[in-house]
């Protein structure tokens, strides 16, 4: 490659507060046979991603994709994608990827937290001792719990390999339940197999994309189906839950709490009714925040570019779209 012409291309976008220089440097690392470049500007964007076969980045817009004469794939560095051009992409036959599987370790530890921060009810501690109460309250036990996850993709797969050794009873609901699962059961999306899983559930976490068949799959009737005691964990995407059915079940004890690292609206404005409940924990979309972001995905990429140049062929990369 000559000096002027990058086949490699990280555009300027830091994620997570994490400088994207950082992700340059490793995959700069791990591909000594090409010429890695970051993108600093948005002249330096436009002018460097001319001949560049692969870019990286959160987002690609339609103006800087007018510029790229030989992008065959563009890596995204997010697990979600709804947000890229995808028909733009498609019609410039440019293969997509994405950083799936990446975050599964720090988002399935975060929900652990959720689930614990409930059955010890630490939050009750931590009000008493800003109170400097000494009072002994009654926490609860996780052990024999019945914990139920949707969508047992990388995350909730984890989410279930870190809450096995809890001694739990668990079920999973996904898209094709007949290939199995690391739950105890699985079932589909069925409404009826939905409803007898949550009938049972004192735990329920949210793990799946944003799809036609999970938008709003949390509504007035699944919280009403939901034993009082039940506990909702969303680390998906916030549309999958009805938010006003969400904070009515709350004002009306038809679930015990909510744990929302993701939300609809989101951000939650400030004046949203969800922030005044004591029993529901917000935090800002950031479970998939970890340090280690860049080394893995950049792991994943680099593999990805290696396939690319030695086969040409986009069919057998690594998290593709």
């Amino acid at each position: 490659m000559s000096n002027d012409t990058p086949d490699v291309l990280v555009l300027r976008s830091d994620t997570h507060g994490l400088p994207a220089r950082e992700y340059a440097d490793l995959l700069d690392e791990q591909l000594p046979d090409h010429d890695v470049r970051l993108a600093r500007t948005p002249s330096e964007e436009r002018e460097l991603i001319e001949h560049a076969t692969v870019v990286s980045g959160v987002d690609i817009d339609e103006e800087l994709l007018k510029h790229a004469e030989d992008l065959q794939l563009f890596a995204g560095v997010a697990a979600g994608y709804n947000h890229l051009p995808l028909e733009t992409l498609r019609e410039m036959d440019v293969a997509v990827t994405n950083a799936s599987g990446i975050h599964a370790p720090n988002i399935a530890e975060q929900v652990v937290g959720y689930v614990l921060t409930f059955s010890r009810r630490l939050q009750e501690g931590q009000r008493r001792k800003n109170r400097r109460e000494w009072r002994h309250y009654q926490g609860d036990e996780l052990m024999g719990s019945t914990v139920t996850v949707v969508g047992l993709g990388a995350i909730g797969t984890a989410v279930v390999e870190r809450l096995s050794g809890f001694d739990v009873d668990t079920i999973g609901i996904r898209y094709t339940p007949e290939k199995g699962g690391p739950t105890d059961e699985v079932v589909g999306f069925e409404r009826e197999a939905v409803h007898d899983a949550l009938a049972r559930t004192e735990y329920l976490i949210i793990a799946a994309p944003l799809t036609e068949t999970t938008r709003e799959l949390l509504s007035s009737s699944e919280f009403e189906t939901l034993p009082p005691n039940a506990k909702v964990i969303n680390v998906g995407r916030g549309r999958i839950i009805d938010t006003d059915a969400l904070v009515s079940a709350i004002q009306t004890n038809q679930i015990d709490g909510a744990a929302l690292d993701v939300t609809d609206p989101e951000p939650l404005p400030a004046d949203h009714p969800l922030w005044r409940f004591e029993n529901v924990i917000i935090t800002p979309h950031n479970a998939g925040h970890s340090p280690k972001h860049w080394d893995r995905l950049a792991t994943i990429v680099a593999d990805n570019v290696a396939e690319l140049s030695r086969t040409g062929d986009v069919e057998n990369l690594t998290n593709s779209v």
